[in-house]
């Protein structure tokens, strides 16, 4: 049986270019957290020159003539001789270089330098435009960065919509017509279910949240959950960014941001929750495969359950709160010492519409991401004009959320991905949302006193099940057939809406 040993001259060059790959990523990281102002064209070149390069190596003659030894260069499937077949872990790493190679083969390494260089400089702009919140000072950037992504789309090719190519990057197999009718049942149950919260006669007060907290305190209440949640300081930073993110560059260095507010508790809170959910299973993936796709993470849409299963299935539970808030409320006595765990448990969960999408409830969350799916969609497609994008935000945002934003910060300008050119990202939240809920559920399956533990503040129980369940598989399975191992079902929006509807039903007694 041929073993991924026996792709040892593929392999040894694929951990030349994630070298290269997590360079770039180290300059990136650093761009948005403590490079100084006046650094960010120096280090656009220096990012793009390093993508190009791993670029021109991943589509070097080389790594082809590598591949066509072991895969059908029109499917990518391994080829097999009688008697000498492929094991599955070295097929799937076959099938997902080819995909990669595949794909990256129809860019010109130009077109790659360019596209890196200016989104690079659009996030910069972006970040000024934001603080002076002004849009028209982002709009030459991002003019250029949307030309290039279409570009991008052109190039990779499509069979209905060029924004089904770049969703494809993110979230390998979906489709808009794969979405929509997701889209559409939440939509069906989500806004009927968010009217009768709006009508119902349980009124909660959440000022408590915006009282001064010192942030320092914030920074610290927000390590000490990251401990617990078995993310590992040892090979992981947390620092502050405009907006939070997570980093990788080797399971062994794993970094998150967040950001704090005097006088927004959440924001630190679960930011720091949500982004150490993404840091457990970048620490979590395999290091024997690092620099293969074995050694990634499956999609976006996979990651980004993980840190909605701890920001929300764990964070935002009674369970979680009964170990944690006595520690918060130590923390800010001065605060919290009138407020009992039940009024914080209420607030942190009040459901009512906002313009921040990091910040809204669990219900409004996914209304957030269907107008910017549907936004970035006619952007692509060309019916839609950049310079239309702040009136075409609020509209849609009156629509959604019955809610319309005063400023450019608070609307339009608020996501930094389309500055750096993460058209099709969007919706993998959306789905991150529906398979959280369906592995949290599993999880409790498997482990009958899980929510006990996560009171007790033991959670290292469930960060281990993760881990071994999705975390260490790397991209050996696609996104569907990994639903399907640890959840019995491909994903499903009926367990998320389940799972809310009971939530929210008892919270305002519906």
């Amino acid at each position: 049986m041929k073993t991924i040993a026996t792709l040892e001259p593929l392999t040894t060059r694929l951990l030349e270019i994630q070298r290269i790959n997590s360079a770039a990523s180290v300059l990136s990281w650093d761009q948005e957290t403590y490079m100084p102002a006046g650094g960010g064209e120096a280090r656009a070149e220096q990012i793009a020159v390093l993508q190009g390069l791993a670029h021109q190596k991943l589509v070097s003659p080389d790594i082809e003539s590598i591949l066509s030894q072991w895969v059908d260069p029109a499917t990518g499937q391994a080829f097999d001789q009688p008697g000498d077949v492929w094991d599955e872990p070295s097929r799937s790493l076959l099938r997902e270089v080819w995909r990669d190679f595949s794909r990256a083969k129809k860019l010109p390494s130009d077109f790659v330098i360019k596209l890196s260089r200016e989104c690079s400089l659009a996030q910069q702009v972006w970040a000024e435009a934001k603080e002076q919140d002004t849009f028209p000072m982002f709009l030459p950037n991002l003019r250029t960065v949307l030309s290039l992504k279409r570009d991008e789309a052109q190039y990779l090719g499509y069979k209905v919509s060029p924004y089904d190519a770049l969703l494809d990057i993110y979230e390998p197999g979906s489709t808009i017509a794969t979405l929509r009718p997701l889209f559409a049942q939440l939509k069906a149950r989500l806004v009927p279910l968010l009217k009768r919260i709006t009508q119902s006669t349980v009124r909660i007060d959440d000022s408590i949240l915006r009282y001064s907290y010192d942030q320092a305190r914030q920074l610290e209440f927000g390590r000490l959950v990251l401990i617990a949640m078995g993310y590992d300081f040892e090979r992981g930073r947390l620092d502050l960014s405009t907006h939070p993110f997570t980093t990788s560059f080797h399971p062994t260095d794993v970094r998150v941001t967040t950001r704090v507010h005097e006088h927004e508790l959440q924001s630190c809170l679960f930011s720091c929750i949500h982004e150490g959910g993404h840091g457990l299973y970048d620490q979590g993936l395999d290091q024997r495969h690092f620099g293969t796709p074995l050694g990634d993470s499956v999609s976006l849409g996979i990651h980004e359950s993980q840190s909605r299963l701890w920001e929300n299935c764990v964070g935002r539970s009674r369970a979680f709160w009964r170990f944690f808030y006595p520690i918060l409320q130590q923390t800010f006595h001065h605060r919290l010492r009138g407020i009992d765990v039940e009024q914080f448990y209420s607030a942190i969960n009040c459901v009512k519409p906002s313009l921040i999408r990091v910040e809204a409830d669990e219900l409004t969350y996914n209304l957030h991401i269907m107008l910017r799916f549907e936004i970035e969609q006619a952007l692509v497609e060309g019916k839609t004009q950049p310079e239309d994008l702040p009136a075409i935000w609020n509209q849609k945002m009156e629509e959604y959320l019955g809610i319309v934003p005063k400023s450019d910060a608070e609307g339009v300008l608020q996501d930094v991905h389309w500055s750096f050119g993460a058209f099709g990202y969007f919706p993998t939240y959306t789905l991150g949302n529906l398979y959280s809920v369906q592995f949290f559920e599993q999880a409790k399956l498997e482990i009958p006193h899980l929510e006990d533990e996560i009171a007790a503040g033991q959670m290292m129980v469930l960060r281990r099940w993760l881990e071994q369940k999705i975390h260490r598989w790397g991209r050996m399975f696609t996104p569907d057939h990994l639903a399907q191992r640890v959840t019995g079902t491909s994903v499903s929006p009926e367990p998320f809406l389940s799972y809310v509807e009971k939530k929210y039903g008892e919270i305002y007694q519906l």
